[in-house]
């Protein structure tokens, strides 16, 4: 049985439907993440998991309980917000244990719950301090606190990590990972960020214009896309896209030729037929493309680069091809410089051939 489960749900503002007719499963224990760029829908469907959107239609349920019409207090659920949301004139003490006492929790139980988040979160030297003496690290500590003082049966999360700047959000990533693992409790984390999404979550649902692309684990969206969506979304760099023709097709074998390139013989995973169809893409990510001498004869496209980025353990280089643009991850020490002459070994077992609706063939 799925701890989280929405059926055929819906979520229509006037005539607009920003979610449609949306299925899913989340299995106890697991940390789903909900990606997808801004307006996707992700934000209102965890709200109607918690109750703060109406559904239109459709059902939702929580451990086996249809709780579609259920009030967010009653669903056993908690979720942490994009801001905050202390009370600034209560301590950290205050704030991690307001919960209980609106639900009048004895004060022994209370402060033996508060203290046990507080080690949890190390938050102990921290509880009798209010928000505006904390950083955004711990105030969004405290706010997760309060979330686990009520021992909820699903954890939500509504881009928890976007007001931190960079190094508190790796280091809140890897607490969150860790929180994970001692709790073992189901999450659902709806960000736009798909490094999160790769690094938290042991299963990712990518969103659309309210409609799901493609659910697996990090690695599954990562190597083998649904769509081009999907493939443009996850990773970064991003994976480069370049428009090809088709010829020679023999069952899953296709040659693709490139402008001013070298034909190249690629597997498709479905038999484009006898007949070349048009509106091809190939995708390939940047650490699948190698740079080499331009007269090396394993080339299949000859370049210049024009722009070097120099990120210590990695170098990032835009190289301009007849075909188009090409962005190439290779080696910190590479030594390739802006305005080099160079050739491209594209690595063809990592191709991906994408047709003219999107989807990958």
């Amino acid at each position: 049985m799925q701890h989280v489960e929405l059926r055929d749900v819906n979520k229509r503002f006037g005539t607009f439907d920003a979610i449609k007719h949306l299925s899913l499963g989340i299995e106890k224990g697991q940390f789903c993440a909900l990606l997808g760029p801004s307006g996707c829908g992700k934000s209102t469907l965890l709200r109607m998991i918690a109750g703060l959107e109406e559904v239109t239609a459709g059902d939702i349920f929580i451990n086996g309980d249809n709780v579609t019409d259920t009030p967010p207090a009653k669903r056993k659920i908690a979720m942490v917000f994009q801001s905050y949301a202390l009370y600034p004139h209560m301590t950290v003490r205050q704030n991690i244990g307001f919960s209980l006492s609106i639900a009048h929790a004895p004060k022994e139980f209370a402060d033996k719950r508060i203290a046990e988040v507080a080690k949890m979160l190390q938050l102990e030297q921290l509880l009798d301090r209010k928000p505006a003496q904390l950083s955004g690290g711990q105030r969004q500590r405290v706010a997760i606190g309060r979330s686990l003082v009520r021992e909820p049966e699903v954890f939500l999360f509504d881009e928890p990590l976007s007001n931190l700047d960079a190094m508190l959000r790796v280091q809140m990533r890897l607490e969150l990972a860790k929180l994970h693992k001692d709790l073992d409790s189901t999450m659902i984390y709806v960000t736009h960020d798909q490094v999160e999404a790769m690094t938290l979550a042991d299963k990712i649902v990518v969103l659309d214009s309210g409609e799901i692309s493609q659910v697996g684990t990090p690695l599954e969206l990562y190597n083998n896309p649904a769509n081009r969506f999907v493939a443009s979304f996850i990773g970064s760099p991003g994976m480069n896209f370049l428009p090809v023709t088709a010829s020679g097709m023999d069952g899953l074998n296709a040659t693709l030729g490139l402008n001013g390139g070298t034909p190249i013989i690629v597997q498709t995973k479905t038999p484009l037929g006898k007949s070349a169809p048009m509106g091809l893409e190939m995708g390939l990510r940047p650490e699948h493309i190698h740079v080499t001498s331009p007269d090396d004869g394993t080339a299949v496209l000859k370049g210049n680069v024009s722009i070097v980025e120099q990120l210590g353990n990695s170098t990032i280089l835009y190289v301009d091809t007849a075909a188009g643009q090409f962005v190439v991850e290779e080696d910190g020490a590479i030594g390739t410089k802006s305005g080099d002459n160079v050739g491209l070994v594209l690595d063809r077992k990592n191709i991906h051939v994408f047709g003219s609706g999107g989807l990958t063939v």
